[in-house]
């Protein structure tokens, strides 16, 4: 088949790319707003972009009266943020996150996660998210139904043992992030396999090793 994006409705294509697109991974992010409250909310359009400079890329979507949500309007006013890497350990409070709550209640509150001081920024970390990345807005980027925030990775946070700091060098065998499928799926990442081999004698499964 073929389709005319074009002819499509938003939601139509929304539906489209969000369950061809995948798995995604998915940044739980924490804010802070004029207040001082900690608004933590998951995001699945998210990725690395580069390293030099470290940046990555969060996409939020306004409200459908063109609102912004609390974690734009918080990086908006205040240029900071922090991307956790959600694991299976917090999967199902990861989720909770994305609960819509009054903007004077924290998520992290609600939920049972815990916030830690960041190093660099004013909204906290989590402190049992496996790795979290304290972040500066580098650029903002609009379109008419999101809003994209490309960040600058100033400090990262890894849990003990997760990295091997003389070689930099993850721990792939104690790392089990979760991804976003299509319509309301997660996936996990323990079915992993490799590529390596000749065509002759291709090897679809190793040892997990350190990258």
């Amino acid at each position: 088949m073929d389709v005319d994006f074009s002819k499509l409705t938003e939601h139509e294509r929304y539906k489209l790319m969000a369950s061809l697109i995948m798995p995604r991974p998915i940044a739980l992010v924490t804010t802070v707003n004029e207040d001082g409250v900690v608004n933590a909310a998951p995001f699945s359009m998210f990725n690395m972009l580069g390293e030099e400079p470290p940046i990555l890329m969060l996409s939020v979507n306004r409200g459908k009266d063109g609102t912004l949500k609390d974690t734009a309007a918080n990086i908006v006013r205040s240029r900071e943020f922090v991307v956790q890497i959600a694991d299976e350990a917090i999967a199902e409070k990861m989720h909770r996150c994305g609960e819509r709550l009054p903007p004077h209640v924290s998520e992290l509150e609600v939920v049972g996660l815990t916030a830690a001081p960041s190093m660099s920024v004013k909204p906290p970390r989590i402190a049992e998210a496996p790795v979290a990345f304290e972040c500066v807005l580098w650029e903002l980027l609009e379109t008419e139904s999101r809003q994209i925030f490309i960040g600058k990775i100033q400090w990262m946070h890894a849990r003990d043992g997760l990295i091997d700091t003389e070689r930099w060098r993850v721990r792939l065998q104690t790392y089990f992030p979760v991804g976003r499928f299509g319509a309301s799926f997660y996936v996990d990442s323990r079915g992993r396999f490799t590529l390596d081999g000749t065509a002759d004698a291709p090897q679809r499964s190793t040892a997990i090793d350190e990258m």
